[in-house]
């Protein structure tokens, strides 16, 4: 195979060749920039067309520009390719049209806003260097630029910018290279000729010109400030333009002079400071030195002036133009004494690193000599004429690091070490000297970070030398654990970041040999900070000088090790960088007592408790590598701190004396009985001290039971007393009201029982499970909370005491209280986690215990399989609700997951029975085959277990909806304990795969898979129970994906063409949902409107037909799927009844309805039902009779009252009843219902025209529009009478009608009154 052959066969080995021999340009041409094809193209069509033809071009190629923001150099390789092109149209074209030319701006606007864009990305440098600088240009340009001066842009908005700001910035910098011209200005200037310039006293008209734009544009609030600043000093830095320059420093000194409190005043300020430090930058300093003192006198007028204090900018500027006043004055030399030790590559570093630890093992040096001889250099230097200002300059600069802003100081920093770098060495360390005098106790946290810039700065120059380093590297220490309380936060992130890239600047400016005693030192520093400050930032900054010091120095054991541990990543998890970044560091020499010292005296006694919590359970981590230590000087060191008198080092040395004592268990250290009886003491000494009380007794109380917590698993020795009173201290904290220390007492409970209380046999013993037994029907919530979960938590050796009380009392617990002023649904979702503990506990105890193998151990899982999943079905059922909302839905969490538990606890019992039996089952002769095998886990069981999880996982709740799918996700794929006897187990498995991925949360994803289950008649109930609180409830997206998967599958099943009449009907489910839930409100309020939807739909739809006999089928449809009774059921098809429900959630599909109709009609279903239209109706009306009596639900009434109007719209005989129920909600307290059904009366008249004779409609029609419905009620009552007459309808057959059955409903409802209902009135009154 030849070369080319090769090559061609494998491109990536080609590629890779390329890469290596090819240019940067060239690779980054070919990786970066991936939009490049499309940009040239876009360009390519503007050079083509010599304009830009189509805007959105323009906008395409800077929304691709804008992503390189961060990265500017990428796009390095394209600009010439991009700017030249560009930059040429702008000349050419102004050459053509010349700029007096309206034409002109517009043609060069567009292409300025893309060079600009440039500009914002890769900087001015890189841009200007691609531009045109023929001499012919300057006037064109200055031209150009006065005819965009004189343009006002619409907008500054940079989404609607139409380019004329983007102009005057790129002009303003293509003139800042034409200035550069190396001609005098006044040979180039055409105008001269024309003009009475003499040449004597004034700058030529095109400087002038120049000058003008560019005074005006320093006021500018925009970028053209800075670029006419960058303008102004190319061109008053010329050597031919003195007269100009002392022109500008005139008018400089005027506008500093005359100061005025205005927002143009103020960008003027800024403007003309930002030119004269541009100025001095660059200027000549024989000709700047003549304008020093002038300057001078303004600039430290201003800076001590209120418009400089109210503006960080304007004193930056101060600040900037300062420094560059010093540097004007003092000659610029090259000072001996700087320090010279630092290379440039690293390669070659190493290189001399070796060199030298070789020379030193032949010829050792002594630094010290080194040291002093350099000393004596330093001294030896010739004295240098400081000015007098200088000094004051100096001290500006040493009070900006003193500003209360960042950029401030961060220039007065710079401006130290520049001038510093012309100063002797006794001078500049005098200027050391002073920042030194910064890090004091006394100074604020401002000053403290200036000084880390500052001394950064000098080390960074090489100008801190290290004779220095002993006043220096204390400083620093000090300034990486700065961290001052201010009330409930604290400051010092931004010193300690500081002190960081000071230690940075150590190991890039200083030699190995010089940064030996210095790293020593500030190494462990550096490592305590990278792994246990608060911020992530200052971690990362402390990594990174660390990292920095590793690769110049090369002095630190392991450092390569610690580096790849302590990376960027790493560090970004505060837990991952205290719980083990750091404990891997602390296994090396020389940084594990230093992280203990910073854990115990900065972190455990830290302002946030978070931060407290996570330093002990950090300082317990390091216990394994010193626990003699630990012992024997950090908990003497603790214990006292237990009663400090500041709340967070008592909290926080609570916490880690029993972290520490627990971690000494762990590691098999036995710790001296003093100690013990020390430790033991600390809890009734709080108590002593009365340390619960007032502020922070909470957390307290939360660090005293994690304390008991790990005393019991370390079994500490304790006295009889010291026993009790620690258990009464968590009864204590078990009655507290929140739930956190509740929790937190519970755990210490589950370890403090078994390790002191299990073994003993007393009275005492006996009466903790009877307390808490106490407790469950307590009056104080929290104590039925607390005692629910101790009792959760009670060892096995308690608990077989009296486990069918307790399991009794827990059932009992975790239904709704019958007093509502008792009901607590914390009370009950700790109910129900305990009374699954108990089962839990009771279940696992080994074959050999004696519980079990007893006959408690036989009557236990009947107890359990019927009263424990029994109790836990009926906390499934808990819709509880209050001002926070579906506080049931906490208790249903809790159940689900203890029916799951539950579940387990009796398939694995029954496997158990299958492979043998018991020896209580033997003796009972109960020996018999698998064949009669009594199973606790039956199918009625696993039917209702699947129901009531499926039902969950349909309704409304994210959160249940995901938890119930991974539930019967468990119960369906559990490879551990199969769970048998699971109804049409395929079915489940297809819609339920084995899956994690699966997004159940989701509603348009859950929804139409399980949706699939009305197809299974033992869980179709559960589902439509689910589906009907989904679709009619108020969050719109989920009442949609519930909706939609129904309609979906309801239209399947038609065009399917399903004819099986085993198959259990809809309209089936829904009936029993409405007779279950009768006048709950929970389920019919949802259902009623979606009933409503319906029937509005099916009115607007009957309007339609023209044939009455068509209107009445679609009436018994409607009311035959929706409100069918179960005695009139037998004289109807099924099948007929479940078309009806289809039609009736279908009717939003038009294609659908007349598709249903047409099946209707082609099976002679629905022809013989016109009879049993008015018992559908009877039925109807006597149920909403129930449902509307005395009902203060806005939507109820407004659901009820428009299927009432659509019943009395029937050319039937029970329309009369119906339209007479319509007429009583007239005179109804709420002045909105009255409206609206006076709208559903007039609707009636307008369709049945059978109510009210041809003679009397006009007048009943009259009455209904004229009158205010709205308004007095007793007006409505009078005028609700004449209708009656008109329509020959008796008032107290009306009213007797409902009456009998109106009063039972009103009796039911009391009986069944829940903890919400007065909510709900509440809620219902306001109209909601």
């Amino acid at each position: 195979m030849s070369m080319k052959e090769e090559a061609s066969a494998s491109p990536s080995l080609q590629g890779e060749v390329e890469d290596e021999y090819d240019s940067k340009e060239s690779v980054l041409q070919r990786y970066f920039l991936q939009e490049w094809k499309l940009v040239k193209s876009l360009l390519d069509n503007i050079v083509s067309a010599r304009r830009v033809s189509d805007l959105s071009a323009v906008h395409k190629i800077r929304s691709i520009l804008d992503k390189y923001q961060e990265q500017g150099q990428l796009l390095e390789p394209y600009l010439e390719i991009i700017i030249s092109p560009l930059m040429d149209i702008v000349r050419s074209r102004a050459v053509e049209l010349g700029t007096a030319s309206n034409e002109i701006t517009e043609v060069i606007q567009p292409i300025c806003i893309i060079i600009y864009s440039l500009v914002t990305v890769c900087g001015y440098k890189s841009i200007i260097r691609f531009f045109p600088h023929q001499v012919s240009d300057l006037e064109l340009a200055v031209s150009l630029l006065e005819k965009c001066h004189a343009t006002n842009s619409d907008t500054s908005l940079r989404q609607e910018s139409t380019g004329a700001m983007e102009t005057k910035c790129v002009v303003l910098l293509w003139l800042s290279i034409l200035v550069l011209i190396p001609f005098d200005l006044s040979s180039v200037d055409t105008s001269m000729a024309s003009s009475d310039y003499t040449g004597k006293d004034e700058p030529p008209p095109l400087v002038v010109r120049i000058l003008e734009i560019c005074k005006n544009y320093l006021s500018n609030a925009g970028p053209m400030r800075s670029i006419a600043g960058l303008l102004l000093s190319r061109l008053l830095t010329r050597p031919d333009m003195s007269k100009a320059f002392t022109s500008f420093i005139d008018w400089a000194h005027e506008t500093l002079s005359s100061v005025e409190d205005s927002v143009i005043d103020h960008f003027r300020l800024l403007g003309v400071v930002e030119a004269l430090a541009a100025i001095f930058k660059i200027g000549s300093t024989s000709v700047l030195l003549n304008v020093v003192p002038l300057l001078w006198s303004d600039a430290s007028t201003l800076i001590k002036a209120r418009t400089a204090a109210r503006s960080s900018l304007l004193r930056k500027y101060i600040i900037k133009l300062t420094q560059r006043i010093g540097l004007t004055i003092l000659p610029p030399r090259s000072a001996t004494w700087h320090y010279v030790g630092r290379n440039k590559i690293l390669g070659e570093n190493i290189s001399l690193n070796e060199t030298r630890n070789f020379e030193q093992l032949n010829n050792p040096v002594d630094t010290n000599s080194c040291d002093t001889s350099q000393e004596m250099s330093c001294l030896e230097e010739e004295d240098l004429d400081v000015p007098d200002v200088l000094e004051d300059i100096i001290e500006l600069l040493l009070s900006g690091l003193r500003d209360t802003d960042t950029v401030v100081r961060w220039s007065a920093a710079k401006g130290i070490g520049r001038v510093s770098s012309r100063l002797t060495y006794s001078l500049a360390d005098e200027i050391l000297s002073s920042v030194l005098e910064l890090f004091s106790p006394s100074e604020g946290d401002g000053s403290w970070h200036g000084g880390c810039l500052a001394l950064g700065e000098l080390a960074r120059r090489g100008l801190l030398l290290p004779i220095s380093f002993p006043k220096v590297v204390p400083v620093i220490i000090k300034a990486l654990h700065y961290d001052i309380r201010r009330g409930p936060h604290s400051v010092g992130s931004h010193v300690r970041d500081a002190a960081a890239y000071v230690c940075w600047a150590f190991g890039r400016a200083y030699n190995h040999r010089d940064m030996k005693n210095v790293l020593e030192q500030v190494s462990p520093h550096l490592l305590t900070v990278a792994c246990y400050d608060r911020e992530v930032n200052c971690r990362r900054a402390a990594a990174a000088a660390f990292q920095e010091n590793v690769g110049r120095q090369g002095n630190f054991s392991h450092g390569i090790d610690i580096v790849n541990t302590a990376d960027y990543f790493a560090l970004s998890s505060r837990a991952n960088s205290y719980l083990s970044v750091a404990v891997f560091i602390a296994q090396y020499d020389g940084y594990l007592r230093p992280f203990v010292d910073e854990l115990l005296h900065n972190k455990i006694c830290h302002w946030e408790k978070g931060l407290r919590e996570l330093a002990s359970t950090a300082l317990s981590l390091l216990v394994k590598f010193e626990p003699e230590y630990f012992a024997n000087v950090n908990l003497d060191k603790l214990v006292p701190c237990t009663l400090s008198s500041d709340l967070c080092m008592r909290h926080g040395a609570t916490l880690a004396t029993g972290e520490v004592v627990l971690a000494l268990h762990k590691h098999s250290y036995a710790l001296p009985t003093d100690k013990q009886k020390t430790v033991a003491g600390i809890v009734p000494a709080i108590e002593k001290a009365r340390l619960y009380r007032g502020k922070g007794g909470e957390i307290m109380r939360s660090a005293v039971s994690r304390f008991i917590k790990c005393i019991s698993i370390a079994k500490i020795s304790l006295t009889e007393k010291i026993k009790r009173s620690l258990l009464d201290t968590l009864n204590e904290n078990l009655k507290h009201p929140s739930s956190n220390i509740q929790n937190v007492a519970v755990e210490a409970l589950k370890h403090y029982i078994p390790t002191y209380f299990v073994m003993m046999e007393n009275k005492g013993v006996n009466d903790i499970m009877s307390r808490y037994l106490e407790q469950l029907s307590d009056p104080n919530v929290a104590a039925r909370r607390g005692s629910a979960l101790a009792l959760g938590v009670l060892p096995l050796e308690l608990l077989s005491r009296g486990w069918k009380s307790v399991i009794t009392k827990l059932c009992r617990s975790c239904k709704i209280e019958d007093n509502p002023d008792d009901r607590d649904a914390e009370a009950r979702v700790n109910a129900v986690r305990g009374l699954v503990s108990v089962c839990e506990t009771l279940s696992e105890a080994g074959e050999a215990s004696d519980f079990l193998s007893g006959e408690d151990g036989i009557a236990l899982f009947p107890l359990i399989k019927n009263e424990v999943m029994g109790s836990l079905f009926i906390a499934l059922e808990d819709y509880s609700t209050d001002n926070r909302g579906d506080i049931g839905s906490w208790v249903r969490e809790a159940a689900l997951d203890g029916l799951e538990r539950c579940t387990y606890i009796l398939c694995k019992r029954d496997s158990l029975n299958k492979e043998k039996p018991s020896s209580l089952q033997l003796e009972k002769g109960d020996n018999s085959g698998d064949d009669h095998f009594c199973s606790y886990f039956e199918a009625s069981l696993a039917n209702n277990l699947v129901g009531g999880v499926v039902k969950q996982a349909v309704e409304k709740m994210d959160k249940l909806r995901e938890l119930a799918a991974r539930i019967l996700q468990r119960l369906l794929h559990n490879k551990t304990i199969f769970v048998p006897h699971i109804p049409h187990r395929e079915i489940l498995e297809h819609i339920v795969p084995n899956e994690a991925e699966l997004q159940w949360g989701v509603p348009t994803f859950s929804y139409p898979r399980f949706v699939q289950l009305l197809k299974v008649g033992c869980y179709s109930k559960y589902v439509v129970s689910g589906l009907v609180i989904s679709i009619g409830g108020l969050q719109e997206s989920l009442r949609k994906a519930s909706l939609s998967a129904l309609l979906d599958y309801l239209q399947n099943k038609i065009t399917e063409g399903h004819n099986d009449s085993k198959e259990p009907s809809l309209s089936m489910d829904i009936l029993w949902i409405l007779q279950k839930y009768r006048r709950c409100d929970r389920v019919i309020v949802p259902t009623l409107k979606l009933a409503r939807k319906a029937v509005e739909e099916a009115k607007e739809r009957t309007r339609e037909m023209k044939q009455i006999k068509t209107k009445k089928i679609l009436i018994n449809i409607l009311f035959m799927s929706f409100m069918l009774k179960p005695d009139t059921i037998f004289h109807l098809d099924l099948e007929c009844v479940y078309l009806c429900a289809i039609f009736l959630e279908s009717l939003t599909i038009s294609f659908l309805l007349s598709q249903t109709i047409e099946i209707l009609f082609s099976r002679k279903l629905l022809l013989n039902m016109e009879d049993d239209t008015p018992v559908f109706c009877v039925g109807v009306l006597d149920s909403l009779t129930v449902e509307l009596r005395g009902t203060k639900d806005f939507s109820k009434l407004n659901a009820g009252i428009a299927i009432l109007g659509y019943i009395a719209s029937i050319s039937d005989p029970i329309s009369i009843r119906a339209f007479s129920h319509i007429l009583t909600f007239l005179a109804h307290r709420y002045p909105k219902i009255r409206k609206y059904a006076a709208e559903q009366v007039y609707l009636v008249l307008l369709e049945n025209e059978n109510l009210i004779s041809a003679d009397k409609l006009n007048e009943a029609t009259e009455i209904i529009t004229e009158n205010c419905w709205e308004g007095d009620v007793e007006e409505a009552k009078k005028r609700r009478l004449l209708l009656y007459k008109i329509a020959n309808v008796e008032t107290a057959a009306t009213v007797n009608a409902t009456k009998k059955e109106s009063g039972k409903a009103v009796d039911q409802n009391q009986a069944s009154d829940d903890e919400n209902a007065s909510y709900s009135s509440l809620v219902g009154s306001a109209g909601f």
